[in-house]
């Protein structure tokens, strides 16, 4: 929530008016026009009062200060306001506006993708009240629960998992690294040549992107290289067996973990996953929850509500074609900014029912999760934090998303 503006334009500031008294209003109107009017390219800044003039000096310290004007204010009425010599002359509510400048978008919108899902983010402008992005965790985000585990020396071997097409393995790797992992760079034709096997690794994170570029389907392309492959379907199917491994499947990762379930022990119920209802690519910073769950990932994160960033073109959780809505033991769920979970969009940014995004087994060992928890787990990777994060660029960056990896550090020992 942003308060709104309000213009205060001084008609000598725009030159020497000598005006009779019936062309008050018709010269006022034109010096406002004059004043607010840019054909170019132009910044609008807003600065603590107190640190106005030492704004404009830098300004014009860069010759600036002739195009340098201050020409507002914030307010608290929800509108835009326009004064001229102390007078209102014109002013408009900031959602009829909004609505206005956003109308010819939100037209081409409702012919390019679903008309319901357009209409529902256009009408987004007519809730005055949202709160916002806001987070509530049940649990201290810098506290180290992996630390007595890492200082050992000991690093579990992790299996950075990725197929042609693939991205953000690099993000993963970090992140399991600063958990206290040895995160492995491993390509499926590493497995398919036998240059790795899965035998030596505690855990496997299938990571995002678009595998075979989704051509057979989100995943499907890369989940049929090892279902169709008895050598490494038996290879997987043993490791999925092992009571000493855990997986971790994230937006691609999750679609293909989700195309072997049949393959991994308690994960039945999963769903997998189609087009999203908006019928186009979705990168946001959602809103989700942690929900009860047997997940070793979320182990102690339950209840919390926080923004994580989500990217993806199949992410609607689809019953139809696999698992069981009822039994499904679901992970983590997409909230609307009143911490309320959702089917609507945009707040629920793929139509998953339940706001299911993410589920996992009934042992908590294999989790998949559309978001992606990898690419938010430091403040400086979010385009919003609450500042009780930590300050940016220091040694309290990490956010709690940090903590779901030093959950899987902290369950191998």
């Amino acid at each position: 929530n942003v308060d709104m503006l309000t213009f205060d334009v001084n008609v000598a500031d725009w030159g020497d008016y000598k005006i009779r008294p019936e062309q008050v209003a018709v010269q006022r109107a034109e010096a406002v026009v004059k004043a607010l009017f840019a054909e170019e390219a132009g910044i609008l800044l807003q600065v603590p009062a107190a640190e106005r003039d030492a704004v404009l000096g830098v300004l014009r310290g860069a010759g600036l200060s002739r195009h340098s004007h201050v020409v507002g204010k914030p307010n608290t009425t929800d509108e835009i306001e326009v004064f001229c010599d102390a007078k209102r002359v014109w002013h408009r509510p900031r959602v009829e506006l909004a609505r206005a400048w956003s109308e010819v978008s939100h037209q081409m919108a409702r012919l390019r993708d679903h008309p319901e899902c357009a209409d529902a983010e256009f009408d987004r402008w007519l809730d005055t009240e949202d709160p916002g992005l806001s987070a509530q965790v049940s649990f201290d985000p810098q506290e180290d629960v992996a630390a007595p585990y890492v200082q050992r020396g000991a690093r579990p071997k992790v299996a950075i998992l990725r197929e042609q097409g693939c991205n953000s393995q690099v993000e993963m790797a970090r992140a399991f690294h600063a958990a206290g992992f040895a995160a492995w760079d491993v390509h499926m034709t590493d497995l398919l040549e036998g240059r790795l096997a899965l035998d030596d690794f505690h855990g496997l994170a299938a990571v995002g992107g678009f595998s075979y570029g989704d051509v057979l389907g989100a995943g499907e392309g890369w989940a049929r290289t090892i279902r169709f492959n008895e050598r490494l379907r038996e290879q997987f199917s043993v490791w999925f067996a092992r009571t000493d491994t855990f997986g971790l499947g994230v937006c691609n990762g999750c679609q293909m973990m989700a195309a072997l379930a049949p393959m991994i022990p308690g994960a039945h119920n999963w769903p997998r996953f189609s087009t999203n209802r908006s019928e186009q690519f979705e990168a946001r910073l959602s809103m989700v929850q942690v929900p009860e769950s047997p997940s070793i990932l979320f182990r102690g994160m339950a209840g919390s509500r926080m923004p994580v960033v989500v990217s993806h073109g199949e992410g609607r959780a689809d019953f139809s074609r696999q698992g069981n809505e009822a039994q499904a033991a679901i992970a983590l769920q997409y909230v609307d900014n009143r911490g309320e979970v959702t089917d609507a969009y945009p707040a629920n940014p793929n139509g998953s029912p339940q706001g299911i995004a993410g589920v996992t087994t009934p042992d908590g060992r294999f989790t998949i999760l559309m978001p992606h928890p990898e690419r938010s787990i430091r403040n400086v990777q979010m385009s919003w934090a609450p500042e009780r994060w930590g300050e940016r660029d220091t040694g309290g960056d990490a956010t709690p998303w940090l903590r779901l990896f030093k959950n899987a550090r902290v369950w191998v020992d």
